[in-house]
This record gives structure tokens, C-alpha cells and sequence, in this order.
């Protein structure tokens, strides 16, 4: 049986080790995130719009499972610290067909989001506000793509 005293260091040894795989998380997902902002970035207006509105989607859909962060990761695989779902959206965002890069760029967005969102590192929190600056830039460009429709549709009216 454990003393107290032994106990505590466990728990302190373990507490380390959790802090240790929570910034090597942190680092892979901040790596990704560089990688999904330059696609993004290459992306023309029309295409930003349309990654916007999928995101939403996958963010919706992923919210509606027990465990958000698993979102896409598969059955088999849902026992690991982190979910599957970055992984599968950063190699899907690789793609050479544009749809499918939308979509991995979408998955890999929603998934981290929720897996970031409530985290209990800090470490994990400033990829956490990353994420969301991109997804607010996304939504801003949707809503800017709105009012440009909006005034094109007046001004061919008023004409």
C-alpha cells in the first residue's frame, strides 16, 4: 500500500506528464495551423466563403456528438489522448483536388476548435484563440461577401 507521501508524488510525476503531452499537443496543433492558415490565405474570396460555410457545418455536426474533440476519429481509435480528427482534416487539406481540401480544411478547423475549447492546459489555450481568430476572419469574409451581394443586387435594381 501506498503512503500518502508516495501517493502525492505520483500524482505529481503524473501531473508533469499529462503538462508535457498537453505542450507537445499544443506545438502540433499551432504546427498545423501555420500550415491550414497559408492554404487558406492561397485561397480565392470564393472559396474562403464556401470554407466558411463548411466550417460551420462541421462545427455543428461535431457538436452534436458526446465527445466533440473525437469528432472523425474513428471507433477504434477513440481511446487516445487526442482524437484523430486533426490529423485526418491536416492530411486531407494536403489534397491536390480543391473540394476535398476545403472539406479537410473545415474538418481540421472544427475539430480543433472543440478540442481546444475547454481545455484545462494553458498551454492549449493560445492555439485555442488562433483557431478562433481564423474562424472570425472566415465569418467576417462571409458577411462581407453578403453586402457586396446585397449592394450589387441594388445597384443592378436601381438601374
Amino acid at each position: 500500500m501506498l503512503t500518502p507521501r508516495r501517493s502525492s508524488q505520483a500524482e505529481g510525476h503524473m501531473h508533469i506528464f499529462t503538462q508535457l503531452i498537453a505542450m507537445n499537443r499544443a506545438r502540433q496543433l499551432q504546427r498545423q495551423l501555420h500550415g491550414i492558415e497559408r492554404q487558406i490565405r492561397a485561397l480565392p474570396a470564393r472559396s474562403r466563403i464556401r470554407l466558411s460555410m463548411l466550417t460551420l457545418r462541421e462545427i455543428g455536426h461535431a457538436s452534436q456528438c458526446d465527445f466533440p474533440h473525437l469528432y472523425a476519429t474513428p471507433p477504434e481509435q477513440r481511446y487516445t489522448p487526442w482524437g484523430q480528427g486533426t490529423a485526418i482534416g491536416f492530411a486531407r487539406a494536403q489534397s491536390d483536388n480543391s473540394e476535398v481540401a476545403l472539406r479537410g480544411i473545415a474538418l481540421w478547423l472544427a475539430v480543433a476548435y472543440h478540442e481546444s475549447k475547454n481545455a484545462q492546459y494553458a498551454c492549449l489555450q493560445a492555439p485555442h484563440r488562433q483557431v478562433l481568430r481564423v474562424l472570425r476572419e472566415l465569418k467576417e469574409q462571409r458577411g462581407d461577401a453578403r453586402e457586396v451581394a446585397a449592394q450589387w443586387m441594388n445597384s443592378s435594381a436601381a438601374a
